[in-house]
């Protein structure tokens, strides 16, 4: 194992990738993912001097652990 990687580390799916691109950038860099969270991105816009808030995308993370 190497000493210098934290045990842990936490990998998001970027806009411009899928979640297998992502799963290949974790094996790649020698995690395995152990966790997988989703969470609603929001955006404020103004309209009419009224706040409204929209849906924007679902954010993916994995959570890898070290092989």
């Amino acid at each position: 194992m190497d000493k210098g990687k934290p045990k842990k580390k936490k990998f998001e799916v970027l806009e411009n990738e899928s979640i297998s691109d992502c799963l290949d950038r974790m094996q790649k860099e020698g995690y395995m993912p152990v966790r997988r969270m989703e969470e609603p991105v929001f955006q404020e816009k103004t309209k009419n001097n009224k706040k409204d808030v929209e849906y924007l995308r679902q954010k993916v993370v994995f959570e890898g652990k070290l092989q």
